[in-house]
């Protein structure tokens, strides 16, 4: 038996950020600071969302030196669909964003 459940305020939130760019790979920090979220928030949320096939992952290839390579995050298909039903809510303002 699956058990639906809705996304918290802070899931919806970053979802519907991932959604504004979904097809830009974002890092976890960047997100924090936009969305005004601490990292600890943040990471179990990108995680368990990419544990369900909403976010797909990868390692940043080019790092420059000096700095470790990021994780990187987008939506995939399904993650796109639930942000779109999301942001389709009512009383679901648009969520502004700026990217660098």
């Amino acid at each position: 038996m699956t058990r639906e459940r809705r996304p918290s305020a802070q899931t919806r939130k970053v979802l519907l950020a991932l959604a504004e760019a979904p097809a830009v790979w974002r890092y976890g920090y960047e997100l924090c600071q936009v969305l005004g979220l601490k990292a600890g928030s943040m990471y179990p949320i990108l995680m368990r969302l990419a544990d369900r096939g909403l976010l797909e992952t990868t390692w940043e290839s080019e790092a420059p030196p000096g700095r470790p390579p990021r994780h990187l995050y987008r939506l995939t298909g399904p993650g796109r669909v639930l942000a779109a039903e999301l942001a389709a809510e009512p009383g679901q303002g648009v969520l502004v964003t700026r990217w660098a």
